[in-house]
């Protein structure tokens, strides 16, 4: 019968735990691998990562190269073709407007995009920033104008 006591780690050698200050003899006597004096040495003391002992953060020491506009792109929201078609009726307008009259876009946005997913079997017409190349094909083949 197999019990917690009679079960044996065969997978990896187990490995044996660092002895600390246990003498001159052991390696890890006297200081304990803790060095002389300083906050290392002492009871409690705790690092933070990426401190160097008060020195400048190797994170603020590498230079920063080239210029990104990710921090002030503006995000357009996205609406598949299928969703379009469950919301609207034939004739509608697809809009930023009518978007948040059906609750779809609530808070501050900076456009729409169409894309391709799903189909749409009505007529309406589009006032929207962007169409992904997917949709605008669905669209011509359904005779629809973006």
């Amino acid at each position: 019968m197999i019990t917690l006591s009679t079960l044996s780690n065969s997978s990896r050698p187990t490995k044996r735990r660092k002895l600390l200050g246990r003498g001159p003899g052991s390696k890890h006597g006297k200081t304990s691998g803790r060095g002389e004096k300083g906050a290392g040495s002492r009871s409690g003391y705790k690092t933070r990562q990426g401190y160097i002992g008060g020195g400048v953060p190797l994170h603020k020491r590498t230079p920063t190269r080239g210029f990104s506009n990710v921090r002030f792109a503006r995000k357009l929201d996205v609406i598949n073709l299928g969703q379009i078609d469950v919301m609207y009726a034939d004739g509608e307008t697809v809009s930023l407007e009518t978007l948040r009259e059906k609750g779809f876009i609530k808070g501050q946005s900076y456009g729409i995009k169409i894309l391709a997913d799903g189909t749409l079997s009505k007529k309406v017409s589009f006032q929207v920033e962007a169409f992904s190349s997917g949709a605008q094909d669905k669209l011509k083949e359904a005779g629809i104008s973006t």
